[in-house]
C-alpha cells in the first residue's frame, strides 16, 4: 500500500503539508513543525539520507515523513555525536496503521548503516520504549530544557554505544529559531 523513500526537494512542499496536518490537533504541539523541518533542511544537522517520507504505492500521495539530524551530547570538553529524532508525521488519516513505526525503523537502519551509533527523542514513554528507546537518564544524559525525565529517551544502535556517554544533548539552533 506504501513505500519509504528518501525526500527529495521535489517533495518538500507536499511534506511539509503532511506535517502541519499531521500535528494540527495535537495539544502539545506549537503547530511550527513543519518550520523545524524546513530550518533544519538548510543546517548543517540535516542528513538527506534520514530525512524519509511514506508514499502511497498507487497514488503516490506522501502519508508520513520522518527526519534524524545531528545532535551533540557535550559533557564539559567532551562531545559525542548522535541524532535527533524529529520530527515524526503522518497523516491523520493513516494513523495507527504502522506508518509512523516503519519509518521510525527505517530510518534507525540507515542511521546505523551510516555510522550513527545513537538516537534521542522527545517523546510518547509508551510508544517509544516498544521500539528500544529508554529513558535517557540511564545514561546520564539530559536535554537542553526542562522535561520529565520518562519523555527523553535515548537508543543505542549499536550495543553500548552510550556505555561511556554522558552529558547535555546539544540541538541544532535550527530548534530554537
Amino acid at each position: 500500500m506504501y513505500a519509504i523513500r528518501q525526500e527529495v526537494p521535489s517533495d518538500y512542499r507536499n511534506t511539509e503539508e503532511v506535517i502541519k496536518s499531521a500535528f494540527a490537533n495535537v495539544e502539545i504541539s506549537d503547530k511550527k513543525e513543519h518550520e523545524l523541518v524546513s530550518r533544519l533542511r538548510n543546517s548543517k544537522a540535516f542528513i538527506p539520507e534520514l530525512s524519509l517520507i511514506a508514499v502511497h504505492q498507487e497514488t503516490h500521495e506522501i502519508l508520513g515523513h520522518i527526519l534524524l539530524s545531528r545532535i551533540e551530547i557535550k559533557n564539559g570538553h567532551s562531545s559525542v555525536g548522535s541524532l535527533a529524532l524529529a520530527p515524526v508525521s503522518v497523516l491523520p488519516e493513516y494513523q495507527n496503521q504502522g506508518i509512523g513505526k516503519l519509518l521510525i525503523e527505517r530510518s534507525l537502519t540507515i542511521a546505523k548503516n551510516i555510522g550513527f551509533h545513537s538516537v534521542v527523542v522527545l517523546g510518547h514513554p509508551t510508544y517509544y520504549p516498544k521500539l528500544g528507546f529508554k529513558p535517557s537518564s540511564q545514561w546520564g544524559i539530559t536535554p537542553p530544557f526542562d522535561v520529565a525525565k520518562e519523555y527523553f529517551m535515548a537508543l543505542e544502535l549499536e550495543e553500548g554505544a552510550l556505555e561511556n556517554v554522558y552529558g547535555t544533548v546539544e540541538y541544532s539552533r535550527a530548534f530554537f529559531e
